[in-house]
């Protein structure tokens, strides 16, 4: 779940010019279940609905809205009228689970279903489950874009069964040191008992293995009686008239046999990276407390919240398409990456400056989290090369173009321009000291959109960005990682189009088995099982072995257990976890309702308090939001609640007092509230843990 975005630079849900826009109300008069307050409808219960047009629609419109519904909605029925009959009624697809705004989008007149004729208004029946809470906004009728409702066959399924062929393979030959340095390639294998003769070959990230110009630049390779070679090639070529840098290449050892090249190894990066600044030291924070989704901004009063609340790391949220530009401007500067020119935007970098900066003032250790625009939702050039071709409106952000060479230049020319900037040893535009690459990424289609992919496709996407991301910052920062984006979804994928998280992890194992390891690390989100229900220690979805449907505050030491295990490791080190978005929401402000918040909190910090493992823990989010779809998880209330105005609750006062000698006082009266004596009572060891992982 992600919800806030702190940017001017955010495309919002185009709107077509032939819309026609529908008034929502409840159908029948008032109706305790139905609020509306201003362009936004909640539904609390089962109900219809009147859908009025305020415009004559175009015919068989599709119907659009936006909406957001923790746990989604089941298929509605839309009736035509007045009047309204159930012989007339058509049923709609159901609505998705959804942690934020999504758009949906159904035709009102299926095939063999015209609409009747002289019809004015629509019923939609929506058949909410008991305690589901549902919000619409944007409701409107549109003509049908041309193929939007099209699910041509396409190649993934080839795709799917290549990877996973490539990846399987027990190749004669290896690649086993990438060394890049100011000016050259070092490349180091073993090829023993292989009949020649033998290539090696630089590969370009973008480029698909096998395919034709996989194997444009052959090199032969002299190899040594014991089957031992070193190559050690110019750092920059030409690819075709630009100059080009190897160090985003893979290599890979071939032999050619007729007109086609045989690969002889797996293709592997680099893992050895002259660094401009190996003495930068890494980010300590002093505690596990952190605010995630921060900006630069003080309260009304001037008060400095991340020192009143003794916060030491902090996630930023970062539109990378805001940064550049393709054209020069008033208000740009110009640089170069693999061989072509871009233009970095100086008030939008400024901008974030002037947050970085704000937050090493306070000594808090940032993670940046990179969010690509979705191209399906604009016109914009840049966003369209930029963002991943098959991306679809579904999705609120995309995977970026990591499969053309013009896309992945731009992707790269940002990833560059940010790091090049935010890593510098003088700290003069402050420093971000990790990169959580997009957002919840086994539930892409929401959050990270690429279109519809079998999961190992998808990650085959996402591990290029993630590399990407690794190898280029290596040259500024030798601590700083790319952060994989995970939900609480575990070895339970949560919905039809999602993946699960630990599938991704495993899959992202294949890869770096492949082609190399490089030193990643997890950004988790372990919300309650149910986003509205801060008692997480009733969450019965959370068990506690690997095979747990979902990893919630109950039993995050699952994940720390499966992280400490060697085949997750980063040479014999376990790998950091950061719990970069997690909140207890508040159902309302009684006392009730705040005490059971704050209780989840303090259960929550005394275990990951005990987890050497867990660096940090970025609290989600601030301050109510009156767009989160009903929920309360701010450590304050409302900016605009009534008589108290962002007012602290008792979850802001226990999370000021963690990591402090109030601690255990602050922590106390929760004891009660969760039903037991001592903390020990909900904290598991490993040796606890049921590890017959039988999914």
């Amino acid at each position: 779940m992600w919800i806030r975005i702190v940017s001017a630079c955010f495309l919002t849900t185009a709107v077509h010019a032939a819309d026609v826009p529908l008034k929502l109300e409840a159908f029948g008069g008032p109706n305790a279940g139905f609020k509306a307050d201003g362009g936004t409808v909640e539904l609390s219960a089962p109900m219809p609905v009147l859908a009025r047009p305020a415009a004559v629609p175009p015919a068989d419109p599709v119907l659009e809205f936006e909406y957001f519904c923790v746990g989604g909605a089941p298929s509605f029925a839309v009736l035509p009228g007045p009047p309204f009959e159930a012989k007339t009624a058509r049923w709609l697809p159901s609505l998705g689970h959804s942690e934020t705004w999504t758009t949906y989008a159904a035709r009102t007149a299926p095939a063999g279903q015209p609409l009747p004729a002289g019809w004015k208004e629509l019923r939609l029946d929506f058949p909410l489950p008991a305690g589901r809470i549902l919000q619409l906004r944007n409701a409107r009728l549109r003509a049908e874009v041309p193929g939007e409702f099209d699910h041509p066959a396409v190649s993934a399924a080839a795709a799917e069964g290549a990877l996973n062929a490539y990846l399987a393979k027990r190749f004669p030959a290896r690649v086993t040191r990438v060394e890049v340095t100011d000016s050259n390639v070092i490349i180091e294998g073993n090829a023993k008992g292989i009949p020649g003769p033998i290539e090696l070959v630089d590969i370009p990230m973008d480029v698909l293995l096998d395919a034709p110009e996989s194997w444009q630049t052959r090199v032969p390779v002299e190899i040594s009686v014991d089957g031992a070679f070193r190559a050690e090639l110019p750092r920059i070529r030409k690819r075709g008239p630009l100059d080009y840098d190897r160090l985003t290449s893979r290599w890979q050892l071939v032999r050619v046999d007729g007109s086609k090249p045989e690969p002889l190894s797996h293709a592997r990066y680099a893992d050895q990276i002259v660094c401009r600044s190996p003495d930068l030291p890494p980010a300590r924070p002093a505690n596990k407390k952190g605010l995630g989704g921060w900006h630069q901004s003080r309260l009304p009063d001037g008060s400095d919240e991340l020192k009143r609340l003794g916060i030491t790391a902090v996630t930023v949220n970062v539109m990378i398409h805001s940064l550049v530009s393709h054209a020069p401007g008033p208000d740009t500067v110009p640089f170069n990456w693999q061989g072509r020119t871009y233009h970095a935007r100086t008030k939008a970098l400024d901008a974030y400056d002037a947050t970085f900066r704000e937050a090493a003032r306070h000594h808090a250790m940032v993670s940046a989290i990179l969010l690509v625009a979705n191209p399906a939702k604009t016109a914009e050039p840049l966003v369209k090369l930029l963002g991943h071709p098959d991306a679809v409106r579904d999705g609120t952000f995309a995977m970026p173009n990591v499969t053309s060479e013009e896309g992945i230049g731009l992707y790269g020319a940002i990833l560059q321009l940010m790091s090049d900037r935010w890593s510098r040893p003088d700290g003069r535009f402050g420093r971000v000291h990790h990169w959580i690459m997009h957002n919840e990424i086994d539930a892409g289609w929401v959050w990270t959109n690429a279109g519809e992919k079998p999961a190992l496709v998808y990650m085959d996407l996402y591990q290029r960005s993630m590399r990407l991301m690794e190898l280029i910052t290596s040259q500024h920062d030798p601590h700083a990682r790319p952060f994989i984006t995970l939900t609480h979804h575990w070895a339970d994928a949560g919905e039809k189009r999602w993946y699960g998280s630990k599938r991704m992890i495993e899959l992202l194992l294949a890869f770096t088995k492949a082609e190399g390891d490089f030193p990643w690390g997890l950004a988790h989100h372990p919300y309650p099982q149910n986003l509205f229900n801060p008692r997480a220690w009733e969450d019965h979805q959370a068990t506690f072995d690997f095979s747990t449907r979902k990893i919630t505050p109950k039993n995050l030491e699952v994940l720390d257990a499966y992280m400490r295990q060697a085949a997750l490791r980063f040479k014999g080190q376990v790998r950091p976890i950061h719990f970069s978005e997690n909140g207890f929401n508040s159902k309302d402000y009684s006392p009730k309702s705040l005490e059971d918040q704050a209780a989840g909190m303090a259960m929550t910090w005394k275990k990951i308090a005990r987890m050497d493992t867990v660096e940090s823990w970025q609290y989600h989010n601030w301050i109510d939001n009156r767009h989160e779809g009903g929920l309360r998880i701010g450590l304050r209330k409302f900016p605009d609640e009534p008589g108290d105005p962002l007012g602290k609750k008792p979850i802001w006062h226990l999370y000021q007092a963690l990591g402090t000698p109030r601690e255990e006082e602050a922590c106390a009266p929760y004891l009660n509230t969760i039903g037991i004596r001592s903390w020990d009572e909900v904290i598991h060891t490993a040796d606890g843990l049921r590890r017959d992982d039988k999914r």
